[in-house]
Order: C-alpha cells, then structure tokens, then sequence
C-alpha cells in the first residue's frame, strides 16, 4: 500500500495531518509533501520527523495557482485543512466558507488538473443535520467531493473522490481530553456544558484505518463512515480525574453557539443510500457500483446516542493505551 506513492497532505501541520504523516512514513512512500499556512508548526514538524521524504510547502487552499503547483506529480491527496473551532467559524463565518467551500472546490479543480490518482477529504459529523456554520461548510465540501467525478471524462481524467465522516478525534488539538487535562494541571475547575452530553468515540488509530480502508477499497463519489461505540462527557471527565487522582471541581457552562447534545453520523433520511462493511457504513449515491457491499441493517438515525456506551473502565483503557494521560 502507497508503495512509491507521492502524497500530499493539506493542513498537514495539524493532529491528524502529523498522525497521516506518522503512519504513511511506515509504508514505502516515495515523499509526502506537507502543505500548510502555519510556518512555526512546519518547522516544528520537520524537526520531529527528520525524514528525507517529507517537503514543506507553505501555501493555503485559497490560493488555486499555489495548490496546483504543490500538486505537480501527486499521486494521492489527503486534504484535512479546515477551520474547524465552531465558536471561531459562528463568529467568522465567511471566513469559513473560503477556507472549507472554496479551497475544497480548489482542492477538486487541482487535483484534477494535475490527474492525481485519489482525492480524499475528512469530513465530520457535525455535517449531518448541521445545526452551526462549521457543519454547514464541511457538508457542503463533501457535497463538492462525491459529485465531482458526476460529470468528468473517465478517458481524461482518472482521479477518484472520496470522502470520510467521523466525529471528533480523542485527544485531538482543541478537543475535550487535552482541555480537561490542562484544567487538573493548572488546578482549575473542569467545565462542561452538559454530563449526559455524548460523542462517538474514535481514536487516531481508528481513524488513520478507516482513511486507509476508504483509499483501498473506494470507487470514488462514496463516503465512509466508520461503526463506532461513543461515550458521556461526564464519563469521560471521571475517568480522566480519577486517572490523575485529581479532585477537581466541576462547573456547568452553557451549551456553545451550534453545539449539539447529541452527534449524528447517519439521517434516516440518509439509510436508503447505505451500505455496509465489517467496518464501516458506506454513503453511496446511485451513479457509484455498490456490488461489494450489502444494504445496511440500520433502521434509525446513526446518533451517539442510540449506540453502545463505553464504560468508564473502558474509556479508562483507551486513554491509556493511546498514551494520552501524560
């Protein structure tokens, strides 16, 4: 897999660009250029990983001309850029749409001009049934990706559209488990919007695999949506205290502008178009051959909340064995 590949990744400097990055190094890449508009988390980056194979490219995915150039030779796109923090994208949400419409449109138009093989976006569940502006431009970037090849020349262009949809990784930049942890660090009380609040749980892991099974096994045009279990934001706080054996206070704050209370990877509405795998659920549209596949046994919404919840012993050991608790 990716044996001789060239492979670029935008928004390469972030969590799960330095986890792609990780992972694709342990394969025989022939380079993987890091396409980003962070030059500190560049020269960050470089240092950890001091591999021949990895280029730097400062450039953002609003710019079409730098991103095509960036693309010159690229056989598989990786494109997790986005601005992503909901609070950040509600009060900026222009800003927004340039960044996660537009610059995935620019990410598509390259890609095609510079007839790269497989073009794979990460988008988020925070797009199915978007109650903010965030989940509004990611649905609409995935949109963009699985209707690009509807109307292409096959014989001109060969490149293959895929997405990804999962919710936020654990431990992730920005994410619940790092923020609780600078709390008990700093000595200050945990804040949470809401204990019985409750998120699909997938781990960097779980999520570099399911990329991996999406770029394998994709025709192109489907999104793929990982079987996941979630866990409570209250669980969640307990575990992380009680592994720090932490005694920390707790305040309620108010729920954030756009914040669900419960996530969703799947509508119903959404089930007559599903399929599924051993692993995954795969979103397929009519012109995309889903003979490999069988119609999915799901017959309500996909929501954190209608799935298994993970115990508290459970959580316990995936914060350990994915090295978080430090």
């Amino acid at each position: 897999m990716f044996d001789g590949e060239k492979i670029l990744i935008t928004g390469g400097t972030g969590s799960l660009g330095k986890g792609l990055t990780k992972r694709l190094l342990s394969y025989n890449v022939d380079s993987i250029r890091i396409y980003s508009r962070n030059e500190n988390q560049q020269v960050k980056m470089q240092s950890e990983f001091d591999d021949k194979r990895l280029r730097f490219l400062i450039g953002d995915v609003r710019d079409l001309s730098r991103l095509t150039r960036a693309m010159e030779g690229i056989d598989v796109v990786f494109h997790t850029a986005a601005l992503k923090h909901v609070p950040v994208v509600e009060y900026n949400p222009f800003e927004a749409v340039q960044t996660n419409i537009l610059g995935s449109q620019n990410v598509i138009n390259a890609s095609l001009e510079e007839d790269v093989k497989i073009c794979i976006c990460i988008g988020t569940d925070k797009a199915v049934a978007p109650l903010n502006t965030y989940g509004a431009t990611k649905l609409l970037m995935e949109k963009l990706f699985v209707t690009a090849g509807n109307h292409l020349n096959p014989i001109r262009h060969k490149t293959k559209f895929i997405a990804v949809r999962y919710g936020n990784v654990l431990g992730s930049n920005g994410s619940v488990v790092p923020k609780i942890i600078e709390q008990i660090k700093s000595k200050k009380k945990i804040t949470i919007t809401d204990p019985n609040m409750t998120r699909f749980n997938i781990t960097m892991n779980q999520a570099l695999d399911l990329i991996e099974r999406a770029v394998t096994t994709g025709k192109g045009g489907e999104v793929f949506i990982p079987k996941l279990l979630a866990y409570r934001v209250g669980d969640l706080r307990d575990v992380i205290l009680d592994l720090f054996e932490s005694k920390n206070s707790t305040e309620i704050i108010s729920v954030r502008a756009g914040e669900k209370l419960h996530e969703s990877l799947l509508t119903i509405d959404e089930l007559r178009s599903t399929y599924e795998s051993k692993h995954d659920y795969i979103l397929i549209e009519k012109n995309v051959d889903a003979h490999n596949y069988e119609k999915t046994s799901l017959n309500e919404q996909y929501s954190s909340d209608k799935v298994k919840l993970l115990t508290n012993n459970e959580l316990k050991n995936i914060l350990l064995k994915e090295d978080y608790i430090k």
